[in-house]
């Protein structure tokens, strides 16, 4: 490291994202909480471990190729340049910058805050599936969005030189889009194909509610994932840069925070907004589900994400208010779509981050209409059509159309969903033993049961 600025700046930047990505690992402390404080007695130690090995398998995909297809495919679109080798070279697994690298200090710990909002992509579909479905079928889809399909709506519209902010004026800073509108629409592409859990729905259609085993536990888990998602925000930051690191195009005069974009941005500006947008999203949700617990918490999360995509523009009223106008809709748009399709959103995950995520960018679009998606020149301006556009290619070309369809392929190989025995038995049943034996255990276990005749 030349110089003691440059090496204060190395150091500070190394720390810097080391200390978001233990803050963001509490998001994943939090989804485990919530999804087994969500399930019942009977499915704890599997929605447990199937929310457990997201880790190491996302981890390690994401490692050889995930971080890869970032820096590869800003532009890897029909007619946009294609996908750019040279400028990933430096992220292929076997380069010395993905090693113990005295030289380079920054991309190690840059890798795992990434990383950390790949785990968040599939836990968000992790619990949007509880109670039924095949612990390998769901690892599948965590691979799936984890390294691939979210990675690449990033490197689309999360990435200074991402075809979507030049030439659709995208913009979404705290990713309304890029991690939750698609993890939303991912989770429904599979549970459309998965079905209800038994008993959800009535002989008539009605829709029942299931409640958690432990709403302490759930409550902690959301707490959890507040604290998580407060570093999640300071991770979508680059914390010191120069105005003359990028051909001089970024706008200020002297070292400054930026967002992912480049634009120079602040703690204290994501501090104000990402608190008034959760009090909004938390008042609006008390509000419109006449103090339900759950709907509250939720509601708390669900403002944050629905201002998150101009939260590096707004202010603080404003975050405020789009927060709260998103959970009403949120709120609202749920219960309408299990009525009408009778889709079993064990948790709200498609609503509380899908959702909230589409109708945070389509309100950016409007709220932003004019304000520059980007320092540099010559990007398209923020503007609601490309907005609609973004939301649209984030929740379903890259959410709900790839899950949906290997669902398909999953339920057709008889590997999606677990046999109806396990799922009245227990799925913990069907961890400690295989499948096939646990229904056989089930079923002598029934015949003994019945008088004789």
């Amino acid at each position: 490291m030349d110089g003691n600025l440059n090496a204060l700046t190395t150091v500070f930047t190394e720390f810097y994202y080391w200390v978001t990505v233990v803050f963001m690992f509490l998001i994943h402390v939090g989804f485990c909480l919530y999804e087994v404080g969500a399930s019942r007695r009977k499915n704890h130690m599997h929605t447990l471990m199937k929310n457990i090995m997201i880790i190491p398998l996302v981890t390690v995909t994401f490692f050889l190729f995930g971080w890869w297809i970032y820096w590869a495919f800003p532009n890897a679109f029909p007619g946009m340049g294609g996908i750019s080798l040279e400028a990933a070279t430096a992220y292929t697994p076997w380069s010395e910058n993905m090693g113990t690298n005295m030289d380079d200090r920054i991309t190690g710990v840059f890798w795992a805050a990434f990383l950390l909002f790949s785990w968040t992509a599939a836990s968000i579909v992790s619990g949007a599936v509880i109670e039924r479905i095949r612990s390998s079928a769901l690892w599948m889809h965590a691979v799936a969005i984890g390294s691939f399909f979210w990675i690449v709506d990033a490197a689309w519209g999360w990435h200074w030189d991402g075809w979507m902010v030049k030439v659709l004026g995208y913009h979404d800073a705290y990713a309304s889009g890029v991690i939750h509108a698609i993890a939303g629409g991912y989770a429904l592409g599979v549970i459309v194909v998965l079905g209800p859990r038994i008993g959800k729905f009535a002989a008539d259609g009605t829709p029942r509610d299931i409640p958690p085993h432990n709403s302490w536990m759930l409550a902690v888990g959301i707490l959890l994932i507040y604290t998580g998602f407060w570093g999640f925000y300071a991770a979508c930051n680059v914390p010191l840069i120069s105005p003359e690191v990028i051909d001089g195009q970024i706008i200020g005069t002297t070292w400054t925070a930026t967002n992912i974009y480049l634009a120079p941005t602040s703690l204290s500006a994501i501090t104000f907004n990402f608190l008034m947008s959760l009090s909004g999203g938390l008042m609006a949700a008390y509000v419109v589900s006449k103090g339900d617990a759950f709907w509250t918490l939720s509601g708390g999360l669900a403002g944050i994400i629905t201002a998150s995509a101009g939260n590096d523009l707004y202010h603080p009223i404003q975050a405020m208010i789009i927060g709260a106008v998103g959970v009403v809709i949120v709120y609202k748009l749920h219960y309408y779509v299990e009525r009408k399709f009778k889709i079993d959103d064990a948790v709200g995950a498609v609503a509380v981050h899908g959702y909230a995520g589409v109708v945070g960018l389509i309100i950016a679009g409007f709220v932003l209409w004019g304000a520059p998606s980007s320092p540099f020149e010559g990007y398209a301006a923020v503007n609601p059509l490309g907005q609609i556009i973004g939301a649209l290619i984030m929740f379903g070309l890259l959410g709900f159309l790839p899950a949906y369809i290997i669902s398909k392929i999953q339920s057709s190989m008889g590997i999606l969903r677990i046999p109806l025995e396990v799922e009245i038995q227990g799925l913990d049943l069907g961890e400690q033993h295989t499948y096939e034996t646990a229904i056989a255990d089930i079923n002598a276990a029934t015949k003994a049961a019945m008088p004789a005749e």
